[in-house]
């Protein structure tokens, strides 16, 4: 992607939009791009709480998507909605994930082969906390029902009966932001279809123009349901190790003969993220990213995806050059669930060497992961008190700490300086 290729019309919203899992707004995108009269602006905005898992791949790789098609791209780190959305991270450590975000982030562009000069990283907090702002977030108050901002948040805020106030403004919000950063289109998951919705209806209310919104598919965990930062068995974080890696996938749901729609994880995946990524890599033209291929030197032009095979079953490689490829083999039993996880966990493990390799050789980085994700604080190991044994009482003058029912034992004089009002200091009278 060492260039932006020139595309017509049709091309470009071919471009922009294959992968997606459904598209509002299509005609007026059709339009503005017929029109050509400047750069399409988009943003992609996520709330830095849990730490970021592979399945950010699934939109990162469709940015370069927009990036090659010429799109002007800004990716909002949501600092302020990180800290609405049921006080998932106090402020202060919010702001340290904002900063290891923005590093992860750049890191795994770099890997997929994004050029990170094309990229505006915004912190929402930047603009969000000017008086127009707020302002407008009093006008959507206005004109938003309690009933609305918990139906537009449902597949998105952390939902709980008694919500906080801070949740139901995070739709309101999520709108304005499509007004303040200046976009024709917000992308996102299908599960913000109905934010998006919500904002197409607000945005005109208070005299702004309706965007477009672009929606991916969610990917299913390692589990068989969403990817999940919250519940670590169903994701992969970035900076995992090799081995924690292959161990994730192994384990992971992979039936034999089961699709993605059947909630096999691995294939997903496949779909999702390695398919692409190999593709994307294929029409790059150079780059500042990572063009090293997920297939050996030796494989049939156009493949983009490889499987070794165990030599004690004969050994050899199954070459793809489509997902559907992939996936047709797999139902039809050619491909075994074991070769399958393998070929995933290579590609993998492959994709995040680079970025695992730029954490390792930055310092700075490691101190802001401490800071934005420090190692949960050890129980305080309680003292158990010390037991009396009635055939050797303390002697004279000492006390010692009182058990469960039993009052602490003190000398004579103790207890009559005690009577008296007066603190004993010390086990010799003094």
């Amino acid at each position: 992607m060492a260039s932006i290729p020139k595309l017509n019309a049709e091309e470009t919203f071919t471009l922009i939009t294959r992968d997606l899992d459904e598209v509002l707004g299509a005609d007026n995108l059709k339009a503005l791009i017929a029109k050509n009269d400047r750069p399409l602006r988009a943003y992609w905005g996520t709330a830095p709480t849990s730490r970021p898992h592979i399945g950010y791949f699934v939109a990162l790789t469709k940015i370069a998507d927009f990036l090659q098609a010429g799109v002007q791209v800004k990716v909002l780190l949501a600092d302020i909605h990180a800290f609405l959305d049921n006080l998932k991270a106090p402020i202060e450590l919010v702001r340290h994930r904002v900063d290891f975000y923005q590093r992860i982030l750049i890191s795994v562009f770099k890997a997929i082969g994004v050029p990170t000069e094309r990229l505006t990283f915004v912190v929402g907090s930047s603009y969000q906390l000017t008086p127009e702002y707020t302002m407008d977030v009093y006008r959507t108050a206005a004109l938003t029902t309690e009933h609305d901002c918990k139906k537009a948040g449902a597949e998105v805020v952390k939902q709980v009966a008694s919500p906080l106030l801070s949740s139901m403004l995070y739709p309101g919000l999520q709108a304005l932001d499509e007004q303040y950063l200046d976009v024709d289109f917000q992308f996102g998951g299908v599960d913000q279809r109905k934010i998006f919705t919500y904002a197409e209806a607000l945005l005109p209310k208070l005299g702004y123009a309706k965007r477009s919104h672009l929606m991916n598919p969610m990917v299913p965990g390692l589990k068989g349901s969403k990817m999940s930062s919250s519940d670590h068995g169903s994701k992969i974080d970035f900076l995992d190790p090799a081995e924690s890696v292959r161990s994730k996938i192994k384990s992971a749901v992979c039936e034999p003969k089961s699709t993605p729609a059947d909630g096999n994880g691995v294939l997903a995946f496949a779909k999702a993220v390695l398919f692409p990524v190999s593709r994307l890599r294929a029409e790059a033209a150079g780059g500042e990213g990572i063009a090293e291929p997920f297939v050996p030197a030796d494989a049939p032009k156009g493949t983009l995806f490889t499987i070794a095979l165990p030599e004690k079953f004969g050994g050899g490689v199954l070459n793809f050059a489509e997902y559907s490829e992939l996936e047709r083999a797999f139902v039809a039993g050619e491909v075994h669930p074991a070769d399958l996880k393998k070929g995933v966990a290579d590609a993998l493990v492959k994709l995040l060497a680079p970025v695992q390799k730029a954490f390792l050789g930055d310092e700075e980085w490691q101190k802001v992961e401490k800071l934005a994700y420090p190692p949960p604080e050890e129980p305080e190991k309680k003292k158990k008190a010390k037991k009396i044994n009635p055939r050797h009482p303390p002697k004279a003058g000492v006390t010692t700490a009182p058990t469960d029912g039993q009052a602490a034992e003190v000398s004579k004089e103790g207890a009559e300086a005690l009577a008296n009002g007066v603190e004993k200091m010390g086990v010799d009278g003094k």
